[in-house]
């Protein structure tokens, strides 16, 4: 079991993401760092987030915290927005493990068509300390051609 462990260990250090776009170490004195991943929504290419999250290297499990930003990088078309799950949670459009317990950290979009706008939470599966770690972004549709205006309809 012991092997096993340590086995698992080296594969996750030696992992390299290719959407790590900044590492930051936290310190000489820790093993944490702060990861800088790119993510672009599958069915929505205009919309690009960074999602940072502290990553632990030779620990079983990464702290819980994250942070997303999502901004319009591209057009957003109407034929986008028709593809995307409506309902009130939404779909998950990233997935990562953050743990061998069974924790993971998800991004999941959901429209806000009253708003116009796309929302991004990124958050845990797993409760820490009495409460799921979560961030929010929001992408309104303003301006692009998948935005609706209400008063002309």
């Amino acid at each position: 079991m012991k092997k096993l462990l340590i086995a698992s260990s080296l594969l996750l250090l030696s992992a390299c993401s290719d959407n790590e776009v900044g590492d930051v170490s936290l310190g000489l004195f820790t093993t944490k760092d702060i990861k800088i991943n790119i993510l672009i929504d599958p069915k929505i290419p205009g919309v690009t987030c960074h999602v940072a999250s502290i990553e632990a290297d030779l620990n079983l499990s990464d702290p819980s915290d994250s942070s997303i930003a999502c901004r319009q990088t591209g057009e957003i078309t109407p034929e986008m927005i028709a593809q995307i799950d409506k309902s009130k949670s939404g779909e998950v459009i990233f997935k990562k493990s953050k743990s061998v317990f069974f924790k993971s950290m998800k991004i999941r979009r959901i429209f806000d068509a009253k708003n116009q706008t796309l929302l991004y939470v990124s958050y845990s599966t797993k409760e820490i300390s009495g409460s799921f770690k979560h961030s929010l972004s929001t992408v309104p549709l303003w301006g692009t051609k998948a935005f609706v205006n209400k008063a002309s309809d």
